[in-house]
């Protein structure tokens, strides 16, 4: 399995088929799609994980699955993730966890790392967060990856903030989360 990186208690991998499930009942549970148009069905689901497979090849970086350090059992997805949005492209940090594993940091902790990833091994100038309004604790993990508002956009369907953040910003920071040595993966296409 292609881990991407590990932070301290987390460990972001790409998907692979066997994945399936997992991301299968994560996608169908009403309260982790709430701000989004639906929930997928299991044919759906694996439509999406086949899009990030793609996007492993395409991109170079996708959603990955995150699991706690130590433990095969996943927790969510969380990546970085290419946009395109009325003819603009946007390098979003996407997250996303599976209810059971809420409130503890864990879409913090693995968006802090994957904005390291963005910036250090990418070489981003800029990241953003697509985030409907109403998503209190999506836009709370956006502020706390350092991001700000820029400006409202139309995105599948619904109004989004666009939280965004440059490279120079990040670069001034004084806290960027510590990944552990040698677990960022190489290049980024």
């Amino acid at each position: 399995m292609n881990v991407i990186l590990e932070t301290t208690r987390l460990s972001l991998r790409e998907l692979v088929p066997d994945d399936l499930d997992f991301v299968a009942e994560m996608l169908a549970d009403p309260e982790v799609m709430r701000y989004y148009p639906k929930t997928y069905s299991r044919c759906e689901a694996q439509g999406c994980m086949a899009a990030q497979i793609e996007k492993y090849r395409s991109d170079g970086y996708g959603l990955w699955r995150v699991s706690l350090l130590g433990s095969p059992a996943p927790i969510g997805l969380v990546g970085l993730v290419r946009q395109e949005v009325d003819g603009e492209t946007f390098h979003e940090i996407g997250y996303l966890i599976h209810r059971p594993y809420w409130r503890r940091g864990y879409a913090t902790e693995a968006a802090l790392g994957v904005r390291r990833f963005a910036f250090e091994v990418c070489g981003l100038p800029h990241v953003v967060s697509l985030v409907r309004p109403e998503n209190v604790p999506s836009v709370a993990v956006a502020k706390r990856l350092g991001m700000a508002p820029e400006r409202e956009i139309r995105f599948g369907g619904f109004q989004h903030l666009v939280y965004g953040l440059s490279s120079v910003t990040y670069l001034a920071s004084t806290a960027p989360i510590d990944l552990r040595p040698g677990c960022v993966a190489e290049g980024c296409a």
